[in-house]
């Protein structure tokens, strides 16, 4: 299975410990192209993004619909496998589930979780969608596609940024978004949900306070899981890595690596 990472290398001398940046649903490598993956390494990390089979550049597309969490998973320790040394996961949404899952059975120096779907899962996600647009819902479960939530840009605009994003923005963001496997979907409701007890690596755990997906109770559990105290970004939506905030979550980060010597 081929994989479509994203490095980029700082110029001068590199921190010890590299990056590996995980997206979330209907999302690819891209997302972090923009702002995170250069920010980082001009702060010296190694810095590489995947895309998880299906997404982006990346093999697999013609499976999407029924490919697993525990695929996902795959691709990610795959990843890690061609990098000289373990990186810090720093994981998405549906990404950030993906790093619980992989922490279950594998160390890293450490991982961030960010706007990432709780242990419970998208149950609660799940509902306040249902409630608020039934037919989009109907049709999602309907087609076994969540296309119908990321076709149209006023839909992304509420789900995914927030209410000052510019128009051309969410429109060429739109036009990234894709389909994602329905299974996943299924597997974050109930089927292979992550168990944090297992988990050894320290966690920092950020959400975004004006997050429609993720809710701050949903953030705060996800914080207390892995024993430690939630940080919430003000103004910010979920999409936090291509919000116009940005680079308050990303300097969270580094103050949160460098104070763990990483």
């Amino acid at each position: 299975m081929k994989l479509e990472i994203i490095k980029e290398s700082p110029a001068t001398s590199a921190r010890s410990t590299p990056l590996l940046f995980i997206h979330g649903m209907s999302h690819a490598a891209w997302c972090w192209a923009e702002y995170f993956l250069p920010y980082f390494t001009e702060h010296g990390y190694e810095s590489h993004a995947v895309s998880l089979r299906g997404h982006g550049e990346s093999e697999g597309r013609e499976w999407l619909r029924w490919t697993s969490l525990a695929e996902y998973v795959s691709d990610v320790s795959r990843a890690v496998g061609q990098m000289e040394k373990p990186p810090v996961l720093v994981g998405h949404s549906m990404g950030g589930l993906i790093v619980q899952k992989y922490l279950e059975s594998h160390e890293a120096p450490a991982a961030v979780l960010l706007a990432s779907v709780p242990p419970q899962g998208v149950i609660q996600a799940t509902m306040r969608l249902a409630l608020q647009h039934p037919a989009v819902f109907m049709k999602v479960n309907l087609m076994m596609s969540v296309l119908p939530l990321v076709e149209m840009p006023e839909l992304v605009r509420e789900i995914l940024f927030s209410a000052d994003m510019p128009d051309d923005k969410v429109r060429n963001y739109t036009s990234r978004l894709q389909d994602e496997s329905y299974r996943v979907y299924l597997d974050m409701l109930g089927m292979d949900l992550p168990r944090p007890a297992l988990v050894k690596s320290p966690v920092l755990v950020l959400g975004a306070a004006d997050d429609r997906l993720i809710s701050p109770g949903e953030v705060e559990a996800t914080a207390r899981a892995y024993r430690t105290r939630e940080e919430m970004m003000p103004g910010m939506a979920h999409d936090v890595m291509l919000e116009a905030g940005w680079q308050v979550a990303a300097d969270r980060i580094l103050d949160w690596l460098d104070k763990r010597g990483i």
